[in-house]
């Protein structure tokens, strides 16, 4: 296996990602314990086929987190997609995931790192929420929240509920109890909250983010960051086709940044892009 930051590009910040490139003959049970065992936001598996299968439907890959597998998942996408792609240099790898296919774009710079940008699919746009119900869910005052924006359930492949806060203040200081809140995701169709402020530490960042979830708090969420983006095309805070920054995990002392970007086309919010840098940090072994 290989372990790989993810969102960034110097070792020890970003997202950490364990990729294991080779899964064949592992159950399902073992491959959540070897998850597990990681400890990580997630851990991926990677299920060579042959060259014409791969060719056609991509490479197979699974995701895991300490608790459950999951159909789609951002930085996992990105980082698999980084390590497959450290053995042909391709320009483009696909992922077959649980949602479907995944592509990954690379663009390389003289003297620069890689940089990577899946696009994930299309979005759907879910309920907006009540801010007291809200409010009363996570622990929040109602004051807490940005009332010139919507809370909202957006999808590209898992639902978040995007939720804008008024300030970094509020979202800096940022204490929910996720199983007191999971009743509340569970009712309205709802993964995990993703906390949005539009005060920013980098001021070249669009918005500052948060994830707070079952294993702790999460560094970068390029799912939840895709479907910021197409929040922020559908309501202004970003232009059709802009790519912005997302700034993530500063709390944590794990920063990460996500570049995202998305396009209206007919009223329709539509190719969603989510990139960034990934560093190898770990070769290991695994022994079962």
């Amino acid at each position: 296996m290989a372990q790989w930051d993810v969102f960034s590009s110097r070792p020890l910040e970003g997202n950490s990602l364990a990729v294991f490139l080779d899964g064949r003959g592992l159950t399902d049970a073992e491959m959540q314990s070897v998850a597990k065992e990681m400890n990580l936001s997630e851990t991926t598996f990677i299920l060579p086929r042959d060259a014409a299968t791969e060719c056609e439907q991509g490479v197979r890959v699974r995701i895991f987190t300490v608790q459950e597998e999951l159909p789609f998942a951002g930085h996992p996408t990105l980082g698999t997609a980084f390590a497959l792609r450290a053995q042909s240099n391709a320009p483009q790898v696909v992922l077959e995931l649980n949602v479907g296919k995944v592509p990954v774009q690379f663009e390389d710079k003289a003297g620069g790192p890689a940089f990577g940008e899946m696009t994930q699919i299309d979005p759907t746009f879910g309920m907006q929420h009540d801010r007291e119900a809200v409010a009363r869910a996570t622990g929040l005052s109602v004051q807490d929240f940005d009332d010139s924006l919507p809370i909202e359930t957006v999808s590209t492949g898992l639902p978040y509920i995007v939720t804008p806060l008024k300030s970094l203040a509020v979202i800096q200081t940022l204490q929910i109890d996720p199983y007191l809140s999971a009743e509340y995701l569970n009712r309205t169709g709802g993964k995990f909250f993703y906390f949005v402020s539009r005060e920013t530490v980098d001021r070249e960042a669009r918005v500052h983010a948060r994830m707070l979830f079952y294993n702790g708090e999460d560094p970068a969420t390029g799912s939840a960051a895709g479907c910021s983006a197409a929040w922020m095309v559908a309501h202004g805070v970003a232009k059709s086709d802009e790519r912005v920054l997302i700034e993530q995990g500063v709390e944590m002392n794990r920063p990460s940044r996500i570049f995202v970007r998305a396009a209206r086309r007919d009223n329709r919010i539509v190719n969603v892009r989510v990139g960034g840098h990934s560093v190898e940090i770990m070769r290991a072994e695994v022994f079962l």
